[in-house]
């Protein structure tokens, strides 16, 4: 559904995207990593056919987006990082204004609307105006907007920046419902847990290049070292476990999560390393435990210093 070969893009002397390729199979969704600058905004520009890439291809639902830019139009939708809602119009009011610049009659906008507010839990909202609305309804009303005319791909540029944990998963509970029906989803994000959670497939960019992609399980086997996790019962006991496992390279500490992560790239033999310096600390342990690296975790590894130009 999504196919980018070979596209580069520059502004000036400025170089965004270096020979950037990537596709993503229908009814799926594709989750686009990178920090800041990464190039992650400019492909969905181009992919909507807001930029032209400087050099190389790229296709959405079979359209070419420089020679066919109108047909990919009619067939996507996108959802940027603010909300682009006419703030003194309820919620129903956007959705049928959008229908209309779409070209639906009116009656059809209206019917249109009444079933996207069915379907965004936006019924007792649906006719207050968006100003009033909370930071995840607005993304919810700014969704529903997008999907007015049913699209084959949506763009999803960064949709849950700053909501709270519950508006989040109330944004992947729709995203992935969409998936269901079909819609081919590019994501943006800066939440690693968000693109674990929803993605089936996973680009990563780094200074405008695609350095990995995959899924996350295959980018996680990629990194080929576990981490051996240990939790004090006693949260005051972090710092000293920390420091007694401060001879490991990469030791990472979370405070809130009262947890200390060491690299095991020997698996049990370090798990029992480990064990032996906690108990000869006669620190008392709530658990510990051979775990996976995390997305976040093989992000860091892969977006490191050694990978940047």
């Amino acid at each position: 559904m999504i196919e980018v070969a070979g596209v580069t893009k520059t502004f000036g002397q400025l170089p965004a995207l270096r020979e950037v390729s990537f596709s993503v199979p229908t009814g799926t969704v594709c989750g686009l990593l990178g920090h800041n600058g990464a190039g992650k905004t400019t492909i969905v520009k181009i992919l909507s056919t807001l930029l032209e890439p400087t050099t190389g291809t790229a296709t959405v639902a079979g359209f070419d987006v420089v020679a066919d830019a109108d047909q990919v139009r009619r067939s996507i939708g996108v959802t940027g990082q603010d909300a682009a809602l006419d703030g003194a119009l309820t919620g129903r009011e956007n959705l049928v204004l959008f229908g209309r610049l779409r070209g639906m009659k009116r009656k059809q906008a209206a019917g249109r609307a009444d079933e996207l507010i069915e379907s965004f839990d936006l019924v007792a909202a649906a006719d207050r105006e968006v100003a009033t609305y909370s930071g995840g309804m607005r993304r919810r009303i700014d969704i529903a907007v997008s999907l007015i005319v049913p699209p084959k791909v949506l763009f999803l540029d960064e949709p849950t920046t700053g909501l709270d944990p519950r508006s989040r998963r109330d944004v992947w509970t729709l995203v992935s419902s969409l998936a269901a029906q079909e819609v081919t989803v590019l994501l943006t994000t800066q939440y690693l847990e968000e693109a674990d959670v929803l993605s089936d497939s996973i680009v990563i960019l780094d200074a405008g290049r695609v350095i990995a992609r995959g899924t996350a399980e295959e980018l996680k086997r990629r990194m080929g070292q576990g981490y051996c996790q240990v939790t004090p019962l006693h949260p005051e006991d972090l710092v000293r476990v920390a420091s007694a496992l401060g001879t490991y390279e990469g030791v990472e500490v979370d405070a809130a999560a009262n947890t200390v992560a060491v690299p095991a790239p020997q698996g049990v033999t370090t798990l029992a390393e480990v064990f032996r310096k906690l108990e000869e600390l006669g620190v008392e342990l709530m658990d510990i435990s051979l775990r996976k690296p995390s997305l976040d975790e093989v992000f860091l590894h892969l977006t490191g210093p050694t990978l940047r130009v």
